[in-house]
């Protein structure tokens, strides 16, 4: 471990967070929890098996260690209540206003996870339930979450994506994600970031639905409404920190 790494006092929580942090950029195999967290490779294993007991840590279909599932029910009883609290009056609405099925996403490691949504009421959907574990290697949300991480992240990100750097830094620009039968055949779907107070993508908010319905080229209807849903929600969001609700 770095000594000039700021320590608690109690080793073995400050060695458990180095591994649960190398974690945070996405799967690792031992040798890379080893190599990135300075420990020695049997605390590194005996560490990461302990917290995949008791779910903090899981393993991928490669056996590659991975954020795990208890992470995210704790978030979702603190601080991420603020995210979720706030989204749900989004959502109906950006809904209403577009009759499509709306979704929030947060990534986690190499996935990304539907947190909140709002169902369409009448005719044909895309149904993504709230919990649903989708790849980050496709469709406009994972555009989104990965279009403003760091440039070593992202380029790693598109490892096997079906979308291109060039294709983000279009994100980037209009601040917006689009994606035509990329995750689903036959679905479209539309996203813009929710950032929080410091300006920091902390999701991704999406409309979708059929592309007969919403066309080849949805961004160019559904953009606006989806970035001003967004933004709408990151306001929430730094007025609540502001606020120290």
């Amino acid at each position: 471990m770095d000594e000039k790494a700021p320590t608690s006092g109690v080793g073995v929580l400050d060695k458990a967070s180095l591994v649960l942090s190398a974690l945070e950029a996405g799967p690792a195999t031992l040798a890379q929890l080893v190599s990135t967290t300075k420990l020695a490779r049997p605390t590194a294993h005996r560490l990461a098996v302990a917290l995949e007991f008791h779910r903090f840590v899981a393993r991928d279909m490669q056996g590659r260690f991975v954020l795990g599932p208890r992470l995210s029910e704790l978030a979702s009883a603190a601080g991420e209540d603020r995210l979720l609290a706030s989204a749900t009056p989004v959502l109906i609405a950006l809904r209403d206003h577009t009759k499509e099925s709306t979704q929030l996403y947060r990534r986690q490691g190499d996935q990304r996870i539907c947190v909140a949504a709002a169902e369409r009421q009448i005719g044909l959907r895309d149904s993504i339930p709230v919990g649903a574990t989708l790849s980050m290697k496709a469709g406009s949300a994972a555009q989104v979450l990965l279009a403003w991480e760091e440039p070593d992240r992202l380029h790693r990100g598109l490892y096997g994506a079906s979308f291109n750097a060039t294709m983000l830094s279009a994100v980037r620009r209009r601040g917006w994600a689009q994606s035509v039968s990329e995750r689903e055949i036959g679905v479209a779907s539309v996203s813009a970031p929710v950032r929080g107070p410091g300006g920091k993508v902390l999701a991704a908010i999406s409309i979708s639905g059929p592309v007969e319905r919403m066309g080849r080229q949805p961004g160019r209807q559904h953009g606006p409404s989806v970035v001003a849903a967004a933004n709408r929600l990151s306001d929430f969001l730094r007025r609540a920190e502001e606020l120290g609700l």
